[in-house]
């Protein structure tokens, strides 16, 4: 893949986007001019750092992060870094991806009712219906705080049926001009087509005008590719090997 200065810059945002992201749900950590990171174990999906930049000093992160911690992790926004001498090892791969403000839809409109997640009360059902099994207060309260101040920095988007049951849904977060979509799901039976159509619809009508960003792999990638996204590039997420 070539990067153009206009790739790059982009990359860049989708990165800070994530992290800021990742800062939020951890209610922990700092940001440098090179990464964010926390001093501290960060919760279960979460990164104990994540680079913002190509150059990240290697030596620097690592002393951010309790590295004896079980499964400390970095994303390394720019796949630029090598941590197998840190006793590190890839867990994953995934490509950022990026779709331009106004990129038309693909295929039917939304079946579901979809809106913003309201109260700590609407927040637990979601993250029940996003888990599968039940809250455990990953997402806490404190993300919902922007309500309060027009439209938030940070929305949780849900699909409901006619009877209310939350079906499919995203998280969304606005850093500068982009905002990131991410943790989107469908319950059993419902197409992750509707997950995505109804979240980037929602998300348009929250901050119009401003181009999305995230990350993803697999079948998931593919998915997003064919709602308007393009991969940008890649990034690794890597795991200390206890």
């Amino acid at each position: 893949m070539i990067i153009t200065p206009n790739t790059e810059e982009l990359l860049l945002a989708a990165a800070y986007n994530n992290a800021a992201w990742c800062a939020a749900v951890c209610r922990d950590g700092g940001f440098t001019a090179q990464v964010w990171s926390s001093p501290r174990p960060t919760p279960p999906y979460y990164p104990d750092a994540v680079t913002l930049t190509r150059d990240t000093d290697t030596a620097a992160l690592l002393a951010g992060i309790d590295t004896a911690a079980p499964h400390a992790s970095v994303k390394d926004s720019f796949a630029a870094l090598d941590l197998a001498p840190a006793g590190f090892e890839v867990l994953f791969g995934a490509e950022w991806i990026h779709r331009p403000a106004g990129a038309p839809g693909a295929g039917p409109a939304p079946a579901l009712a979809w809106s913003r997640i309201s109260g700590p009360a609407e927040l637990e059902a979601w993250e029940t219906a996003w888990d599968g099994e039940e809250s455990t207060g990953l997402f806490h309260p404190g993300l919902l705080d922007g309500e309060t101040e027009g439209t938030p920095e940070i929305a949780f988007l849900a699909g409901r049926d006619a009877e209310g049951r939350i079906l499919a849904g995203a998280a969304a977060n606005r850093t500068g001009q982009v905002v990131g979509i991410s943790n989107v799901f469908s319950a059993d039976g419902t197409p992750d087509d509707e997950a995505w159509a109804g979240a980037l619809t929602l998300a348009a009508a929250l901050w119009p005008g401003l181009a999305l960003v995230g990350y993803e792999s697999g079948d998931d990638l593919d998915t997003a590719l064919r709602h308007g996204f393009t991969a940008i590039g890649p990034l690794r997420v890597w795991v200390h090997s206890d």
